[in-house]
């Protein structure tokens, strides 16, 4: 029997749908971003990182102006400028520095070196979330949250059981993959409390603003990738699936930080890596991606996890 109080049900059911939709989003913004590392200059750039870095800071710069000027609509521009000083605000930012250039810059490398196969190892964040979680939040996961955790892993070692012969980056990819998911993990923890403490949405408006900046402002001038972001620009169609991707991403985090905030880090983040299954099937549909046995069966058990995981009253 349920004994919650209608309040509190309301609250779960909200993160839930929110969490749910953030992997939906995701799932979308993965197949956009790819859509555009596949345009000139962006295919065939020199190194191995300039164009992850390049895509990875152009979406998350358009996802903090989409963000901020749906705060405008809402009345809200000026808490964003006024919870960055505060102490969740700084908190919000280090999530940003965390989930931006190191995660999101790890993916995207990941995905431009392993394909589809990067996917669904970087799901293996909702069990670094609950393990953080459990570190820094006391959030003890329960033997569900648990289980699922080990469904992800086990999904996580089927993935890499056989490695693509055309992919000669392969192993590369899945650490970059791997390295993400840690990242995601711990701004998972970070924008759990942080999100907690302010609007959701002007959290993660902060979040990609940051993000954004220091990936094009830092990140891309010490990475010696100036040249292609220029040329990028000038080039002007990949700027538009970065957009589009932008867009994607604000949607994505907006629904992840309030699930995060809803129902606790490990049960959001575990909604959130139905991305997984949503990124594997687009990239089938849409980027002609082989559909193989290990990464069919090892993204069902990966999301059968997530699941496992995230139905915990």
């Amino acid at each position: 029997m349920d004994n919650r109080k209608p309040n509190e049900k309301s609250i779960h059911t909200l993160g839930v749908s929110m969490g749910l939709f953030s992997g939906f989003a995701y799932g979308i913004y993965t197949t956009l971003v790819l859509i555009a590392g596949k345009q000139y200059p962006l295919a065939g750039a020199a190194g191995l990182l300039a164009a992850p870095y390049v895509c990875a800071g152009l979406n998350d710069l358009f996802a903090g102006i989409w963000l901020t000027c749906y705060n405008i609509k809402r009345g809200c521009i000026r808490k964003v400028w006024q919870n960055i000083f505060t102490r969740p605000g700084k908190l919000v930012i280090l999530g940003a520095l965390l989930g931006g250039p190191a995660a999101n810059g790890a993916y995207l490398a990941g995905l431009s070196m392993a394909g589809a196969y990067a996917i669904p190892i970087t799901a293996t964040c909702s069990f670094f979330g609950a393990l953080f979680a459990w570190i820094f939040l006391k959030q003890r996961p329960t033997k569900k949250v648990m289980a699922g955790m080990a469904l992800c892993a086990a999904g996580t070692i089927i993935i890499n059981w056989t490695k693509p012969e055309e992919s000669p980056h392969f192993t590369s990819g899945i650490i970059c993959a791997l390295f993400a998911a840690v990242s995601w993990g711990l701004e998972g923890v970070v924008a759990s409390y942080g999100g907690s403490k302010m609007d959701a949405d002007v959290a993660v408006n902060i979040r990609d603003l940051v993000s954004g900046i220091v990936i094009l402002a830092v990140i891309i001038p010490a990475a010696g990738a100036g040249a292609l972001l220029r040329d990028t620009l000038a080039a002007q169609t990949p700027v538009l699936w970065l957009a589009a991707s932008g867009l994607a991403a604000a949607m994505s985090f907006m629904a992840w930080y309030r699930a995060n905030a809803a129902v606790g880090c490990a049960v959001g983040m575990s909604l959130n890596v139905t991305y997984t299954f949503w990124g594997v099937l687009f990239c089938i549909l849409f980027l002609n991606q082989p559909l193989t046995a290990t990464i069919a069966v090892g993204s069902a058990v990966i999301m059968s996890g997530a699941v496992v995981a995230a139905v915990n009253p």
